[in-house]
This record gives C-alpha cells, sequence and structure tokens, in this order.
C-alpha cells in the first residue's frame, strides 16, 4: 500500500469553466479521507479521477511512485486496484448474494475452495454470512449496502472509493452503516475516499476532511480541527452550525477570542474601522447578565434543547442553543465565550 497523491489536477468538460481546478491533495496510506462540499463542487468528478473513469486534463494522480492517470496516458480502472461502491449499490438482481460479492474473484480467475473462502471472510466482515444464499432483492437497503461492501473487501484493495453510499437510506439505516463503515476501515486497512455533501457523516466517519467548492480544494485537516479552525468565510460556512458576524478589527493577531475581546468590538459604532469575519459556534453562546442584549427570532424545538434564531442590535444574526423555552420576540442578553477569527 502507499499514499495517493494527487498533483495539480485539473479536469475539463468542453470550454466552460473547469469541473476540478488545480487540486493537489495527498492521501495518506490507510487514512479515511472525505470530499466534502455542495452538489456541482466537483467532489466526484475528482472521485471518477482516482477510480480511472475520467482522465484529467491536466495534473498527474499516483499511487505511491506508480503514475496512474495524467493528461497523456491513463492506467485503465481494472489494473489499479481500487473498489467502488456507488449510491445505488449496483448489485446484479439474478445472483445470488455470494455470488455477487464473489464477481471480482471470478472476473479475476480465482476459484474453487480460495474463491469460497474469501466470500465467507468477506461476508463475515459485515455480518452477513448466514444471507449468502439470498438475492438482492430480499434484503433492506442496509443489507444491499453491506453486500456492495463485502464486494470491496473480497478484492483486498489498495483504496475503496465511496461515492455518497449513504444518501438513499433512512436517518437510522444511516447511523447503522456508519458504524459498519468504521469497521470496515479498521478491518480492512485500506485507504478509503468517501464523497458526501453532508457534514454530519464526514465527521463521524473521516481521519481527514477535505472541503471543496467550485473544483477547488479549500482545505484539508481532521474533523476537529476543520471545525473549530476553519480557514475562510466558505469553510466556516460550510462545516458545522454557526454564524459569521463582521467586526471591527482587534488589536494583535489572536484567532481564538473570548468575551473580554469581543466585547468592545460589538460594542464598536466605528463604520470606518477595517473589518474582519468571527465565526461564531451555538454551543460558544451563553444566556447572561452583563452580556450584549439580542432578540429572539424564532424557535425550534429539537427534543433535548431549543435551537434560537438570534438578531443583534446592529441586525446581525446569530444561532444558539437554550435548554429553557424561550418565545419569539423576547430580547436576552448574551455572552459569546468563544469564537474563531476566519
Amino acid at each position: 500500500m502507499a499514499k495517493l497523491i494527487l498533483n495539480r489536477v485539473s479536469k475539463a468538460f468542453g470550454l466552460g469553466k473547469p469541473a476540478v481546478n488545480d487540486l493537489s491533495l495527498t492521501v495518506r496510506e490507510g487514512g479515511f479521507l472525505a470530499l466534502l462540499g455542495p452538489s456541482g463542487c466537483g467532489k466526484t468528478t475528482v472521485l471518477r479521477m482516482i477510480a480511472g473513469f475520467e482522465q484529467p486534463t491536466d495534473g498527474s494522480i499516483l499511487l505511491g511512485e506508480r503514475v496512474l492517470a495524467d493528461a497523456g496516458a491513463m492506467v485503465p480502472p481494472e489494473s489499479r486496484n481500487m473498489a467502488m461502491v456507488f449510491q445505488s449499490y449496483a448489485l446484479w438482481p439474478h445472483m445470488s448474494v455470494a455470488d455477487n460479492v464473489g464477481y471480482p474473484l471470478k472476473v479475476r480467475g480465482i476459484s474453487g475452495e480460495t474463491r469460497r473462502r474469501k466470500i465467507g471472510e468477506a461476508l463475515a466482515a459485515v455480518r452477513l454470512e448466514s444471507f449468502g444464499d439470498r438475492r438482492p432483492a430480499d434484503l433492506s437497503g442496509g443489507q444491499r449496502q453491506r453486500v456492495a461492501l463485502a464486494r470491496c473487501l473480497v478484492t483486498e484493495p489498495d483504496v475503496v472509493l465511496l461515492d455518497e453510499p449513504l444518501a438513499n437510506l433512512d436517518r437510522h439505516l444511516r447511523q447503522e452503516m456508519e458504524e459498519t463503515f468504521r469497521e470496515f476501515h479498521a478491518r480492512s486497512g485500506a485507504t478509503m475516499i468517501y464523497v458526501t455533501h453532508d457534514q454530519g457523516e464526514a465527521m463521524a466517519l473521516a481521519t481527514d476532511v477535505a472541503v471543496m467548492s467550485e473544483g477547488r480544494l479549500l482545505q484539508v485537516a481532521s474533523p476537529e480541527e476543520i471545525y473549530a479552525r476553519p480557514e475562510g468565510r466558505l469553510v466556516g460556512g460550510l462545516v458545522g452550525q454557526g454564524a459569521i458576524l463582521s467586526l471591527p478589527s482587534p488589536v494583535g493577531d489572536n484567532r481564538l477570542l473570548d468575551w473580554h475581546a469581543l466585547q468592545p468590538l460589538l460594542a464598536s459604532i466605528d463604520p470606518a474601522a477595517p473589518r474582519i469575519d468571527i465565526l461564531v459556534r451555538p454551543q460558544d453562546i451563553a444566556f447572561a447578565g452583563g452580556g450584549i442584549e439580542a432578540r429572539v427570532v424564532s424557535v425550534l424545538f429539537e427534543g433535548e434543547r431549543y435551537a434560537l434564531r438570534l438578531v443583534l442590535p446592529d441586525g446581525q444574526m446569530l444561532r444558539a442553543f437554550s435548554r429553557d423555552p424561550v418565545k419569539a420576540g423576547d430580547v436576552l442578553p448574551i455572552v459569546i465565550r468563544s469564537a474563531w477569527r476566519l
């Protein structure tokens, strides 16, 4: 196994704006990378270039020292030792579960006891060892997705590519499958690249998150790092709940700001002062005396808490959580305990 390296990769379809533009990325060996971004940002195009379904217009893709693709040549998908899990499962309905899982082995000419053993191990890894004789139509959506995972595992791939594999499942099944993916990653040791527009999935599953927008890579970091210290307005708005305030620039270069630093900025009325963007997470807002007054615009009950939208005296909006019931129109004193300078 080796690092997967994308070196200044671009992909253009026709004469329009490139779908992927000058993207450089290193996926560490055995890592679990989530490609996160809104629809149309280029993340699936990146996945298809890694898989060998699309050829880069510029740049190169390497697995270790082996060049998989550049603008002049491309290793075909079947020669890359990669496996892909699709949103639609892509199972053959006329085949049994065992035959679906074992089909990549058949293509490679592996048969007999070796094939049966590998199929059994792959099905056991996704807890479907007793389902080998069934047809896909007899399975639930979550079980079909597990069959698709077992089909990946059976070939012992270097890289597993997952294209929004949980998009067709309900909330309960998505949570169950997230655990299956984590187990699958730990068991297989394969490098995994997971395309999603769901930040919750990315945070729950990945060891690293790469945020994309309009064909460009904005930031790559661990889930904890990218949540707490996003780079720029776009990443701050895409990752996690929160609000971005425009405030006068504080003295010094500190990026993590507490209430002591924020209070004078919120109170400032100087329109000529240079301004910066400050990201405020809902959990960092406390209701306390001595704070700035904010009016409640809307309240959404989420079971264990109330999600609030607040408006500050200057018209800027914030999000906050409350354990106690409040009403739209209430005016509450708030303290921002922590915020991040973008």
